[in-house]
């Protein structure tokens, strides 16, 4: 029997493709979507559909969305299609997605994720997949962006379970707070962009309650994309470009255009010569 953690069927082709065979270099990338957000009887996203185009899945683990059936199906589905799996452990709070503020201590916050991610664990093990990646949720990510004492306490929560985890932080200025934390722990850091919203100038998002906070146009989000991935910057609401290096892009799985942005974003991204690869697998590869 292989071990619980084997990458088996489409991911372990991939783990296999990028042995070096030549010389030069070839830009590689990850697409990541928030998936497995719907709840009892309640559907969000599409995540059949949307599974077809991305590298890497954020797992709900039941605290801002997902439950025990969702979270199972999901990671079979990744599994089925050669995705790699993370957890997305997000605040309490069912009822806001794991938006809202909530004033919880650092101590609760690092077991709140410890839990989370131990229950998708499980799930992994279940399906004889490793899990290779830690994406904080909505506040709890934003929180940690700009809170040392958040941020320690989702690094440390992540170390705890498993230090070879990959801890996904947002590119940029605003990422360095948890860069920081991440170091000392041993935690190694993927660092996001997220073209389907709009940033401000100091690298931050924009938050949801503006009308501008989101970007509806698959066209402007697929551009913003290969912005990031071909040039390393992004255009901020105020027309200001922001630097940041990003190993992996983000498409919201609740946006109502995220099949359409997805698709549009892999086209344009492989017709530019860039290469999809789940974050960790092989920032850079050799091209044959």
């Amino acid at each position: 029997m292989r071990p619980w953690n084997y990458d088996g069927g489409l991911l372990q082709k991939q783990l296999e493709a990028v042995e070096p065979t030549g010389i030069g270099r070839m830009k590689v990338i990850d697409l990541n979507c928030d998936m497995g957000e719907s709840f009892g009887a309640y559907r969000l996203g599409q995540d059949e559909a949307v599974m077809q185009y991305v590298s890497s899945a954020n797992i709900a683990c039941g605290w801002h969305a997902g439950d025990p059936l969702v979270m199972d199906r999901t990671v079979k589905m990744a599994v089925e299609h050669g995705v790699g799996v993370g957890a997305h452990p997000g605040y309490p709070d069912l009822m806001g997605f794991g938006r809202r503020h909530m004033d919880c201590s650092a101590k609760e916050i690092r077991s709140y994720v410890v839990y989370q991610v131990g229950a998708l664990m499980a799930f992994c093990k279940a399906h004889r997949v490793r899990m290779r990646h830690v994406k904080p949720h909505g506040t709890l990510y934003l929180a940690a962006a700009d809170n040392n004492a958040v941020a320690g306490a989702v690094a440390e929560a992540v170390a705890t379970v498993d230090a070879s985890l990959l801890y996904v932080t947002l590119a940029g200025p605003k990422g360095e707070v948890m860069t920081e934390v991440a170091e000392k722990v041993g935690v190694r850091v993927m660092y996001e962009a997220f073209p389907d919203r709009n940033y401000a100038p100091d690298g931050i998002l924009v938050p949801r309650r503006r009308a501008d906070a989101t970007i509806t146009d698959p066209e402007e989000v697929a551009r913003r994309a290969l912005m990031v991935a071909a040039e390393g910057r992004i255009r901020a609401v105020d027309g200001s470009y922001i630097n940041l290096k990003a190993d992996t892009i983000c498409i919201h799985g609740d946006n109502v255009h995220a099949l359409e942005n997805v698709k549009r974003i892999r086209e344009l991204l492989e017709a530019e010569g860039l290469t999809i690869r789940p974050m960790g697998l092989r920032e850079e590869c050799v091209d044959a």
